[in-house]
C-alpha cells in the first residue's frame, strides 16, 4: 500500500459554497468545490491532484462513450457532534472497486492512493460536509476509459476522479417504508454479466423497469431473477432482506448480485447482535408464503444512499402483501439507529470500521 504524503493541490479561486443550500441539500445535485484527478497512460498511473470542480473537456471518441468502458463506488463521510468527520468503511468500498476494475479491465488503484484522495479531499472541502443527522458528504470515485477509438478493445488510458456532494435522504420515504413491485417481462443481470460490478451498464437495464413501477405508485423494483425469474435479488439499487420468524435471509451473492458494503455491515452486525442471519435463495413465492403464514416479520433494503430502506408492501402478478402493516419494524429501526450512530460517531467503532479526520 503506498500511502501519498503529499497531492497536489490547486484551490479554487473562490468557493460556490452557500451555507443554506447545505439546509436542504436533496440528493446528487448539489456538488462540492474539488475534485481529485488521476490519468493512466504508459501502462502507469501519474501524478494525482485536486482541483477545482469543473466541466471536462473530451473527446466525441472516447471509448467510454460508446463501449461503456467504466466503473464507479459511492461511500459517504459524515460530520461528528465535536467537529470531527468520518469516513465509513473505506477499505470495503475499494476492494469493491478493484473487483469491479478487474471485470471491466480496468487498472488497479493502490488503496493507499485511494485513501490518500478521499482524505486529502474532504479535508479540502471540509466546509461541505453537512452538520445535521441524516444528511452526509457523498463521494464518488470513478474511473473511466479515455482512448479515441471506434473499436471495441480494452482501453489503454484512463481517467480517475473523485467528486463530492452534500446530501439528505436518497428516498423522499426517509425511514418510512416503501412500496415494491417485480418486474414483471423485465430482468436486470444474470450469472457471469456484470450485475456483481457496479458499472454503468449493470444501473441503465434498471431505467425502465423503475420508470414503469414510478407510474403505478410504487417506490422501487423488486428485480427476480434472470432465468427462472422467481428467486429475489436485489431491490432497486440495494440489497434485500426479510426478517422471517427469527431467521434474517439475504440473497446469497451468485454473480448477479452486488456485493453491498452496508448488505455486509447489517450482516456482521446482525450476527453480533445473536441473530441467525442466512444467506440463500428465496422466492418470491416464499415471501408470500412467509407473509400469508404470519412469520414474515419485516424486509428492507440496504445501501450506501439509504442505509436502511423499510419495505411496508411487496405487490407481485397482481397479489400484494402488507408488511409489519406498513409501518417500519423495530428490527429495521434498530439497524438503522446502530449503522448511523456509527457513521456519526455517537456509537462506539466495536468493528474498526471508521475512518476519522480530525477537525
Amino acid at each position: 500500500m503506498t500511502i501519498l504524503k503529499d497531492i497536489e493541490i490547486i484551490k479554487t479561486a473562490k468557493s460556490r459554497l452557500d451555507p443554506a443550500l447545505l439546509e436542504n441539500p436533496g440528493f446528487g445535485t448539489l456538488f462540492s468545490d474539488h475534485m481529485f484527478s488521476m490519468d493512466y497512460s504508459g501502462g502507469k498511473w501519474g501524478a494525482p491532484k485536486i482541483i477545482p470542480f469543473g466541466k471536462l473537456e473530451v473527446s466525441p471518441a472516447l471509448t467510454v462513450l460508446h463501449y461503456g468502458q467504466a466503473i464507479f463506488e459511492g461511500l459517504k463521510a459524515f460530520k461528528t457532534g465535536d467537529g470531527r468527520v468520518n469516513i465509513f468503511r473505506p477499505d470495503k468500498y475499494h476492494e469493491r472497486m478493484l473487483r469491479s476494475c478487474s471485470r471491466l479491465c480496468i487498472p488497479a488503484v493502490d488503496y493507499g492512493v485511494f485513501l490518500s484522495g478521499l482524505v486529502n479531499l474532504v479535508k479540502t472541502d471540509a466546509a461541505w460536509v453537512p452538520s445535521r443527522r441524516g444528511q452526509s458528504l457523498y463521494i464518488r470515485p470513478f474511473i473511466f476509459a479515455t482512448d479515441e477509438y471506434l473499436g471495441v478493445k480494452v482501453s489503454e488510458n484512463y481517467k480517475f476522479l473523485i467528486i463530492t456532494s452534500p446530501v439528505g435522504a436518497y428516498y423522499k420515504e426517509g425511514i418510512n417504508p416503501v412500496r415494491l413491485t417485480t418486474p414483471g417481462e423485465f430482468v436486470r443481470a444474470v450469472k457471469g454479466g456484470l450485475g456483481a460490478a457496479k458499472t454503468p451498464a449493470n444501473y441503465a437495464a434498471s431505467l425502465l423497469p423503475a420508470e414503469e413501477a414510478k407510474k403505478k405508485g410504487f417506490t422501487q423494483v423488486l428485480w427476480l431473477d434472470a432465468i427462472e425469474k422467481k428467486y429475489v435479488e436485489e431491490v432497486g439499487t440495494m440489497n434485500m432482506f426479510f426478517l422471517i420468524g427469527d431467521e434474517l435471509v439475504t440473497p446469497s451473492l451468485e454473480g448477479s448480485v452486488l456485493p453491498g458494503v452496508t448488505r455486509d455491515s447489517v450482516i456482521h452486525i446482525a450476527k453480533n447482535w445473536g441473530v441467525k442471519v442466512v444467506e440463500r435463495k428465496i422466492s418470491i413465492d416464499e415471501v408470500f408464503a412467509a407473509s400469508k403464514k404470519g412469520i414474515l416479520k419485516e424486509a428492507f433494503g440496504t445501501g450506501t444512499a439509504a442505509v436502511i430502506s423499510p419495505v411496508g408492501e411487496i405487490c407481485h402478478d397482481g397479489a400484494c402483501l402488507e408488511i409489519n402493516n406498513g409501518q417500519t419494524g423495530p428490527f429495521s429501526k434498530k439497524l438503522y439507529d446502530f449503522i448511523t450512530g456509527m457513521q456519526y460517531g455517537d456509537e462506539p467503532d466495536k468493528f474498526g470500521w471508521v475512518h476519522t479526520i480530525a477537525g
